[in-house]
């Protein structure tokens, strides 16, 4: 199906995540595992332009980001995205995918996952192949674990690969404080540690389960809209090991909890360190410590929703 649309273009918006708690399972015996996890999504945000074209292509900008090591090829997710979009609905053209990163790169916060799902529905928009919601969704999942939750947005609950979402209810606003790293983080590595990790533990730290769940108290903290009661909840399981091989990252969670954070976790497998404070103010002025402290600092907020036409 080749179709003359008359768009030429489609702006799409996809946001970035915390995973307010992550928790993982045992390691399987195909070498993954299955977590539990609570996705927040915040405002930073991925920016794709799809633009009408004859083949598949993408290029990458960002004011403040590094995008010079980035793949263009048929392996970049992105491409990957639109490539599976066409098939799927048996369109036989192209897209060029301009992308702004705002989301830092190997950061531990979905840039990628943010740009694959902001891409599946700019170019079901821009081809006008009607694939619908529930179809984009399907095709998010064999795209990776996180691009679900960039596609929906807001609060919810992950299980399995961490691609099986159910909404969780979420009052008001977090206030955020994100400090980024000058490298990156390789997720495959960061849970091989872990796995490292509780083997070199074993005798001091209870065996993990297969099938992980999310603790109530951080349900409960989300439907409160209470962040003193999230900072007391938030848990990941991949900070220590993610610690364990950039241990300058400690010295980033010490210098934000002494002024002012409720409290700091690594953002996924890192090494982005999220803050979470108490109000804008608290925000504010965490936002200020950490940058005379020399740290790169954005603050954000959450929830926020997930991929959406902005421009057409």
């Amino acid at each position: 199906m080749t179709v003359n649309t008359g768009l030429r273009t489609v702006h799409v918006r996809a946001p970035g995540k915390i995973n307010v708690f992550l928790k993982v399972g045992a390691v399987m015996d195909d070498g993954y595992h299955d977590v539990a996890t609570a996705y927040q999504a915040v405002s930073l945000y991925e920016e794709v332009r799809a633009h009408q074209a004859d083949d598949f292509s993408v290029s990458f900008a960002g004011s403040s980001i590094d995008t010079s090591e980035l793949v263009t090829d048929g392996s970049n997710l992105a491409i990957r995205a639109a490539r599976m979009a066409a098939h799927k609905a048996g369109y036989r053209g192209g897209v060029h995918l301009e992308i702004i990163k705002n989301v830092p790169i190997a950061g531990g916060m979905g840039g990628g996952s943010a740009d694959a799902a902001a891409t599946l529905l700019a170019c079901d928009t821009l081809w006008q192949t009607e694939l619908g919601r529930e179809e984009l969704l399907i095709l998010a999942g064999r795209l990776g674990a996180d691009v679900p939750f960039a596609f929906t947005g807001g609060t919810a609950i992950g299980t399995g690969r961490g691609d099986q979402l159910s909404p969780a209810l979420a009052k008001g606003q977090f206030q955020w404080v994100l400090a980024l790293s000058d490298f990156g983080s390789s997720t495959p590595e960061v849970y091989r540690e872990l796995d490292r990790h509780r083997d070199r533990h074993a005798q001091d730290i209870f065996p993990a389960q297969t099938q992980p769940s999310v603790d109530a108290d951080v349900l409960q903290a989300l439907r409160a809209g209470d962040p003193h009661m999230l900072a007391e909840s938030l848990q990941n399981d991949l900070q220590a090991p993610a610690l364990h091989l950039a241990p300058a990252l400690g010295t980033v969670l010490e210098i934000g909890e002494a002024n002012g954070a409720l409290a700091g976790i690594v953002s996924g497998s890192g090494p982005t360190v999220a803050f979470l404070a108490a109000d804008l103010d608290g925000a504010l002025e965490l936002q200020i410590a950490l940058s005379a402290a020399r740290y790169t600092v954005v603050r954000a907020t959450g929830p926020v929703h997930g991929a959406r036409v902005i421009g057409e």
